[in-house]
């Protein structure tokens, strides 16, 4: 178990300080969801890979204005409440290779824990949109039904296709983490509107 300096409690005090946006919150949830799955399924700290999903864009409400500026602010306001280097970067991995992050542009994943944070954080946009898709129903998705969504491009377009494909660098298949994801989001669905 590695130790955190705050409790999830607080966690979700300083995510709602930086941001309001109801979307953010709920990805923000569906993303610690995800991360918390997918810790138990690899038998890793599920609190500490949980914080980092809820966490993961911390400074968006304060810097989405100027994209470009997203995860300068957060080192600053983790490493105040107590955060090591450690946990910092592995936050700030899921930005690794964006155009639109100048700073982090050049940058690669090398870590298990880079790849499941980048990948749970971006499959949340995936499910939410098919759930909406399916009258907010997420209690009796299938993976087989993600998957034709995820090769259906036109579908929820934005969400980056190549980055959940890295759940394959944790050495799991797209059905299986289609699965685990979903899960994940079952467990929650009364937080984020869906049923």
């Amino acid at each position: 178990m590695k130790s955190l300096p705050i409790s999830r409690e607080k966690a979700w005090e300083l995510v709602k300080k930086y941001n309001s946006h109801e979307p953010d919150l709920i990805h923000y949830l569906e993303s610690e969801a995800v991360m918390r799955e997918l810790a138990r399924h690899f038998h890793e700290d599920e609190d500490y890979w949980g914080m980092l999903g809820l966490l993961h864009d911390l400074d968006w409400g304060i810097t989405k204005d100027d994209v470009k500026t997203h995860l300068t602010k957060v080192p600053k306001i983790l490493k105040d409440m107590g955060f090591d280097d450690e946990f910092i970067i592995n936050l700030i991995s899921h930005g690794y290779g964006f155009e639109e992050l100048p700073h982090l542009k050049s940058k690669e994943r090398t870590e298990k824990i880079h790849h499941a944070l980048a990948a749970s954080e971006t499959i949340t946009g995936l499910i939410h949109a098919y759930a909406l898709m399916r009258g907010r129903r997420v209690s009796d998705m299938e993976a087989r039904g993600l998957q034709k969504k995820f090769k259906d491009k036109t579908f929820a377009a934005k969400v980056e296709r190549n980055i959940i494909l890295e759940c394959e660098k944790l050495g799991l298949g797209l059905e299986e983490f289609f699965k685990i994801a979903i899960e994940g989001i079952k467990k929650i669905k009364d937080k984020v509107g869906l049923m």
